[in-house]
């Protein structure tokens, strides 16, 4: 029986996720698609891969993951003030999910913390940061990747000579 290796192991999960000491599911993809990721290319929290090392298709387990191997520890100086003009055309709701881009144009998701009429508080940590988390997961597939998945870091390898359809 094929074991989850730390690198290039095709591996497919069924998991459900809820904070540790709390029974309100954050997220779940079980009754549908599993998640499909290949180790060793930083797809999934560090702290669920490792705990997936040495499980074999169809085996289950409960993974608990410290807030330092998920989303980071909560960072108080990531919350900033803004000026509301800043937000000028958007309704804002206290606890909603804004996103933007960085100065080097990656994707930057923020939540409304708090607004009035002249500011606007907003926190840049993620959603999950400083919540150690449980992982109820089942493996659905395990095995080696392909030398294609290994270099390209998809399922299934990636598409480079047009060939299957992706437009490159």
């Amino acid at each position: 029986m094929y074991k989850i290796k730390e690198e290039n192991s095709v591996v497919g999960i069924t998991y459900t996720l809820t904070e540790d000491g709390k029974n309100e599911v954050l997220d779940s993809n079980v009754g549908s698609a599993p998640l499909e990721f290949i180790t060793g290319k930083g797809f999934i929290i560090p702290g669920l891969e490792k705990g997936l090392v040495g499980m074999s298709s169809g085996e289950s387990k409960t993974i608990k993951v410290p807030a330092s191997e998920a989303y980071g520890e909560y960072n108080e100086n990531a919350i900033q003030v803004e000026p509301r003009e800043n937000f000028e055309g958007i309704d804002l709701q206290k606890g909603m999910t804004l996103y933007g881009q960085d100065e080097n144009q990656n994707t930057i998701q923020v939540t409304v913390k708090d607004f009035d009429d002249e500011k606007v508080t907003i926190d840049f940590n993620h959603p999950m940061a400083g919540k150690d988390l449980v992982f109820q997961v089942t493996v659905t597939e395990s095995r080696d990747a392909t030398e294609e998945e290994a270099l390209t870091g998809q399922v299934g390898g990636g598409c480079t000579d047009g060939s299957c359809g992706c437009g490159h």
